[in-house]
């Protein structure tokens, strides 16, 4: 008799991220080598202090995939999977929790979360302790200082990729705030399955539900601490977790959360070719001096001139979290709609300003 459905769910979603990650590793192990003499001599791609030199019949150490773990259902069905696949593929498994020492008894709690993450083979298992700032509220900031961590954290232990628990439910959440921000379709695009330097960021669970992830901690016994942030009426995603979308289920029916992954998925892909259709035509667009040509710019499509805008601007110095569709906007009006107006101010110091047909983007 084979595991409970949802065991079986969760690890199988693993298992085929485990088997992109080795497929990753090989093709990057390919790609990465020069020739010299004759033969391929393969590049390094973790600091050399990190990898013990080898002999030439030698084989290079399993990779390393960690798991980010709260304690949570989501974070602990997925160590538990983690766990289980990592083996059978030849891959070494690990678990990283958080301590972001935002609640009374935060530091017990993330030891407890490492014992677990030790007691399923876990190995390393290790808590990290933060100091959250201010910028962005209080859940960015929460969370620009997790992936600081977690990015630490891979680094230091050579980790080839870090799993990240979050669901389908999640991922609907995620759209949610983005229409609410009115950001543009890659706000709609929700969370990339894979993500972060070098896809280091993989979500296994995009495809499956929270309660999903909770039964499968139930059908193992394994004990899950549900955070009271979660439902803390003072954060955002908490309403629209326990009243935005229950609403929106009641009005529309059954359902409302996959639509929203799936358009999360679509939507994805079309930023994703608009993206790339920008970058192609950038060159294009720019004189031998390399200034944007406004001509050229006004006969693009609005969602590829407004691409090469926010582009140009982050390459100028603008924060990219800083920049919102509305100074983009403003800037591109220097170019459909120019009546002899002055510069645009944007995020970090920088200035946009239309200059005899060219748009000069740069530090103020």
């Amino acid at each position: 008799m084979g595991p409970h459905p949802a065991v079986a769910a969760i690890r199988l979603a693993v298992r085929r991220v485990l088997h992109d990650i080795l497929t990753d590793t090989s093709r990057c192990s390919r790609t990465t080598g020069e020739r010299a003499g004759g033969r391929i001599v393969a590049r390094l791609t973790r600091p050399v202090g990190d990898i013990p030199e080898q002999s030439p019949n030698e084989r290079p150490p399993s990779p390393l995939v960690l798991v980010a773990c709260s304690g949570g259902a989501d974070s602990m069905a997925l160590a538990s999977a983690l766990a289980f696949e990592a083996p059978r593929l030849g891959v070494r498994a690990g678990g990283i929790t958080v301590d972001h020492g935002l609640q009374p008894g935060s530091d017990l709690r993330a030891d407890e979360v490492v014992l677990r993450m030790r007691e399923l083979g876990l190995h390393p298992a290790e808590s990290i302790t933060v100091t959250v700032g201010r910028d962005g509220g209080p859940e960015a900031a929460a969370r620009d200082a997790r992936y600081a961590a977690l990015d630490a954290a891979a680094e230091r232990h050579g980790a080839t990729a870090v799993l990240l628990g979050h669901t389908r439910d999640d991922q609907a959440e995620t759209v949610l705030l983005g229409l609410a921000r009115g950001s543009g379709i890659r706000s709609l695009s929700g969370m990339a399955a894979v993500s972060g330097a070098d896809g280091r960021y993989r979500r296994p669970f995009l495809q499956l539900d929270r309660q999903t992830a909770r039964k499968a901690c139930m059908v193992q016994s394994l004990p899950v601490w549900d955070d009271p942030h979660n439902a803390d009426p003072a954060y955002t995603r908490s309403r629209l977790r326990h009243e935005g979308l229950p609403a929106l289920e009641k009005a529309l029916g059954k359902g409302v959360v996959e639509a929203l992954a799936r358009t999360a998925q679509l939507s994805r892909d079309d930023a994703d070719a608009l993206d790339t259709w920008a970058s192609q035509a950038e060159a294009s667009v720019r004189d031998a001096a390399g200034l944007l040509e406004c001509a050229k710019l006004y006969a693009l499509p609005p969602a590829v001139r407004r691409r090469i805008l926010r582009r140009a601007a982050i390459e100028a110095g603008a924060p990219a979290g800083s920049l919102f569709a509305r100074h983009i906007e403003e800037v591109d009006r220097l170019i459909t709609g120019w009546r002899g107006q002055g510069a645009i101010n944007l995020p970090g110091k920088v200035v946009a300003q239309r200059q005899g047909g060219r748009l000069v983007i740069r530090q103020g």
